[in-house]
C-alpha cells in the first residue's frame, strides 16, 4: 500500500509540475469556480488522500474520493446543487492487526438549494439535506447506518480570494441494530487565494466531531491546485499535505498527503 501511495503522489506530482505547457488558456474565473462548492459548473474531482498512524500497528489508509458535482437550473433565481463523496478505501491494520480491506466506503449525498447570484453583499450560500448511504463493502469501511441531516454552504468570493465554510450534521435513522449509531457534525471553514495565472493556494480543516464517542477529528489541510487545458478539456491538478492537529485514540496522526485531478465541464 506504501508503493501504491507513493506511486500516485508521483503521478500526480509530475502532472502539476508539467502543468504551465498546458496552461496557456487557463481561465481565472473557471478556477475561482472550483473554490465555490455551490458555483454553477458541472465537475467530477478524483482526491487521493494517505493517512497513517492507526491504532499500536501504525496502520494506514489510503481513500480515492470520488466526487461529482452537478447543478440543475430549478427556474431564473434559483439552482440545486447535487454533490456526491463515494470513497473507495484500501486500509491496514488500523485497529491493530485487524488485517487488509479495500472496498468502497459509505456514500455520502448532498443536495444545495442555491439562490444564482449572490446578495448586495456579495454573500453566496445554499442549504439542503445530506444522506449517508450505508454502501460499505466490509463492515471496517463504513458504518452500517442509514443517516440524514441539515447542510449548509456560506461564502464570499473577493477579488482573488475566497472565504467562506461548510457544514452538515448526520444522525442515523436506520440500519444494522448492532452497530454503533452515528451523530456526527462536520466543520470545513476555507480561504482560498487564486492568482491571475489560475494557480489557487487552498487552506482548510474538515473536522468533525462524534457526538456518540465525544471525540474531535480536525485535519488541517494545504493545498495547491492548478488549472491547465488538454486540448479542449479543463482540468484541475492538486497536490497538497495535512496535519492531524488531534483525532480520536488509535485514529489517525502525524502527516498525511493529498493529490488530486478534476475534470471540469462548463456550459
Amino acid at each position: 500500500m506504501r508503493l501504491r501511495s507513493t506511486s500516485a503522489c508521483a503521478f500526480f506530482a509530475t502532472l502539476l509540475l508539467a502543468a504551465p505547457g498546458f496552461a496557456q488558456d487557463a481561465d481565472n474565473d473557471l478556477a475561482k469556480k472550483l473554490s465555490n462548492p455551490v458555483a454553477s459548473l458541472i465537475s467530477v474531482p478524483f482526491q487521493f488522500n494517505y493517512d497513517r498512524g492507526y491504532g499500536p500497528n501504525d496502520g494506514n489508509r489510503e481513500t480515492l474520493n470520488i466526487q461529482p458535482v452537478i447543478p440543475f437550473s430549478l427556474n431564473d433565481d434559483w439552482n440545486l446543487i447535487s454533490r456526491t463523496i463515494v470513497p473507495v478505501i484500501w486500509q491496514n491494520d488500523v485497529a491493530g492487526p485487524s488485517g487488509s480491506q479495500f472496498g468502497i466506503g459509505d456514500i455520502t449525498q448532498s443536495f444545495f438549494l442555491s439562490p444564482k447570484e449572490p446578495t448586495a453583499g456579495g454573500i453566496v450560500w445554499g442549504v439542503g439535506p445530506v444522506f449517508l448511504l450505508p454502501t460499505a463493502a466490509d463492515d471496517m469501511l463504513g458504518t452500517g447506518k442509514f443517516g440524514l441531516g441539515p447542510t449548509a454552504v456560506v461564502l464570499k468570493q473577493d477579488g482573488p480570494w475566497t472565504v467562506g465554510a461548510l457544514a452538515n450534521h448526520i444522525w442515523s435513522v436506520a440500519g444494522d441494530g448492532g452497530r454503533p449509531d452515528v451523530s456526527s457534525t462536520f466543520l470545513q471553514p476555507f480561504v482560498s487565494y487564486t492568482t491571475s495565472n489560475a494557480w489557487t493556494f487552498t487552506l482548510n480543516t474538515e473536522s468533525t466531531y462524534d457526538w456518540e464517542q465525544k471525540d474531535w477529528a480536525v485535519p488541517i489541510n494545504f493545498q495547491v491546485s492548478k488549472l491547465v487545458k488538454f486540448g479542449e478539456q479543463p482540468v484541475s491538478l492538486s497536490a497538497g499535505a495535512r496535519y492531524w492537529a488531534t483525532a480520536p485514540e488509535n485514529g489517525p496522526e502525524g502527516w498525511g498527503f493529498r493529490v488530486g485531478l478534476t475534470l471540469l465541464f462548463p456550459k
